[in-house]
Order: C-alpha cells, then sequence, then structure tokens
C-alpha cells in the first residue's frame, strides 16, 4: 500500500489536523517529506479546553456535559478543523495519553478521534495500551491506517 503522502498527491487532496493528546506529531509525520505544501493544509494544536473553544468553536457546554476526551469534542473538533481551513480532509484527535489524567470512565489510552472525508463526519473511540509515547504513537498510527484504508476503498 502506498503512503498516505502519495496518496493524498495522486488524489489531489489535503488535509488539516486538529491534535490535543498528540501534540503536533501527527502534523510532524504528515510534513517530515518535502513537497508537504502539496497535501497538508494546517495543523491546530489544541492541548487546553480554551484553545479548543478559541481555535476550533467547541462549545464550553460539550466540553463540560462530555469532556475534552469524547466523540462529542472530536466531532466538535474537526468541524472546526474543516469551517477554518480549505482542506478536502479533517481529522481530530482528543484523549488520555498518560501517566497522570485518567478515571474509570476515561483510563489512560482512551482516545477519541474525528474525521470529515468527502464531506461526511464520523467519530470513533479506541483503547491503546503502553506508556505515554506508545499512546501517542498509536493514535497517530490509527489516523495513518484509516485514511489509508478509507482513501484506498476501490482501488
Amino acid at each position: 500500500m502506498k503512503p498516505l503522502p502519495a496518496i493524498l498527491k495522486q488524489k489531489s487532496l489535503t488535509i488539516a489536523v486538529a491534535e490535543s493528546c498528540t501534540g503536533g506529531n501527527l502534523s510532524a509525520l504528515l510534513t517530515q517529506e518535502s513537497g508537504a505544501s502539496e497535501y497538508f493544509d494546517r495543523g491546530f494544536i489544541t492541548y487546553s479546553n480554551n484553545a479548543k473553544m478559541e481555535l476550533l468553536g467547541v462549545k464550553q457546554s460539550t466540553l463540560e456535559t462530555y469532556g475534552a476526551v469524547s466523540e462529542q469534542t472530536a466531532l466538535e473538533m474537526v468541524r472546526g478543523v474543516m469551517q477554518n481551513s480549505n482542506a478536502d480532509i479533517g481529522v481530530s484527535i482528543t484523549g488520555v495519553a498518560g501517566p497522570t489524567g485518567g478515571s474509570k470512565d476515561k483510563p489512560v489510552g482512551m482516545v477519541c478521534f474525528g474525521f470529515c472525508i468527502a464531506g461526511e463526519y464520523t467519530a470513533t473511540t479506541q483503547h491503546f495500551d503502553g506508556e505515554r509515547q506508545k499512546i501517542v504513537q498509536s493514535s497517530v498510527n490509527f489516523v495513518v491506517n484509516a485514511l489509508l484504508k478509507q482513501l484506498s476503498a476501490g482501488e
């Protein structure tokens, strides 16, 4: 399977991302090759709730009701990405990378993702094991693999 940047270029698609618990790791991966400006529009690192609200338009009521780590917040984040970019594809990531910050309901390793592909918004939650950097890397890998699967469908 081709790498994600090659598929984005081949299909003339652009991507923008909003990252919380991954702290820019997805953006770094997507921009590590020369010529990334062909497919990478922008990245928002919205670690704090204030940043999520100010830069992406996440509602305070959503954060209060569901928390920053929720599919509802991930969906509002990716909607904000699409409203504040010129991208064809949007991604958001919000989760608990640990080792602190987890709870019974939202344990360390719980990560919520939002996607906008071809105008369709979806959200999903994954649970990853390991230390902080492994959870961050697993989150980035999940996004890349999900996009590869979606964009390669029908080829």
